[in-house]
């Protein structure tokens, strides 16, 4: 497969704001890498037109049970392991309903896997063990917009009908090419030359975020600004959902407590039977009857 030349690309030029990088006092280094990211979100703002049209389109897929895949490598691939890994505690995700697959599995998490991101067959055969479908989105991760894993995958996702979502950091890259939308922010060249852990994996990150984030919430998962979805899984959170529910149903510590015990530790349960005065059943058979939406089930 022909890549482009590293000279060509965004992600690779040099940065003539930190030529003198190695020569700075820690707080003039600190305070040159701080400067660097302010251009971060400015980037990422200009790409939210291609943000919503990805998220809409994630989210209308999802409601019909498609799944929310990120395929990368290295740092992107990385980045894409967290964000799927947060939606299981953060909004109780299904198993398996949003994955994340990396050029050399599991392992490349934490050290790398030598030429598994040059690979394309790789990236077309890790979509395939996961029984892709045309209901299921993939989103390809990568900050130099060239990677052949990234690029076989969006390749394999076309030939099963899957949405193709392209997050590149480089414009006119061949990842991008291969997706049907194409988000392209640019934030400049890095503060070290090429480290697209930096800036590219703050933007990767910023996105990432938006789109998961945003596909719950069209799914449900919050009521005005709360999590009411959370699963609970440790003191932490079990003292979260405590204060989730005072904060929806404006009730004391005590009340919610009663609450969360009728509703066996299922927020949205809680809320609604407290904001309604129903019992638990009732507050499940509203719920049920607004696909899981709190605001619905209490109108």
């Amino acid at each position: 497969m022909t890549t482009p030349h590293l000279d060509s690309i965004r992600t690779e030029q040099r940065n003539p704001r930190t030529a003198s990088f190695d020569t700075l006092g820690t707080i003039e280094l600190l305070t040159v890498m701080n400067d660097e990211d302010h251009f971060v979100a400015e980037a990422v703002k200009k790409q939210l037109p291609q943000i919503a049209r990805a998220l809409d389109a994630i989210a209308e897929r999802m409601q019909r049970g498609g799944r929310l895949v990120y395929c990368g490598a290295g740092s992107s691939g990385r980045l894409g392991v967290l964000d799927a890994a947060e939606c299981g505690p953060t909004f109780s995700a299904k198993a398996g309903q949003v994955l994340s697959l990396i050029a050399g599995g599991p392992g490349a998490m934490l050290l790398a896997v030598e030429g598994a991101e040059d690979d394309a067959e790789l990236g077309a055969h890790d979509l395939g063990s996961i029984g892709l479908s045309a209901l299921d989105c993939v989103v390809g991760i990568a900050a130099s917009g060239r990677t052949p894993y990234v690029i076989g995958a969006l390749q394999a996702a076309l030939r099963k009908g899957a949405l193709r979502v392209a997050l590149v950091c480089s414009d006119n890259s061949p990842v991008a090419a291969a997706a049907e939308i194409a988000i392209e922010v640019l934030p400049g060249p890095e503060v070290l030359t090429g480290s697209t852990r930096l800036k590219a994996g703050t933007a990767q990150k910023m996105v990432l975020n938006m789109l998961s984030t945003g596909a719950f919430v069209r799914l449900h998962k919050v009521y005005g600004n709360l999590m009411v979805d959370l699963a609970a899984s440790n003191e932490k959170l079990r003292a979260r959902c405590l204060r989730i529910v005072e904060q929806a149903t404006h009730c004391d510590e005590q009340t919610a407590m009663a609450a969360l015990r009728q509703s066996h530790g299922e927020v949205k349960v809680a809320v609604v039977l407290l904001l309604l005065r129903c019992t638990p059943e009732i507050a499940r058979t509203r719920l049920h009857g607004a696909a899981g939406s709190v605001r619905a089930a209490i109108a």
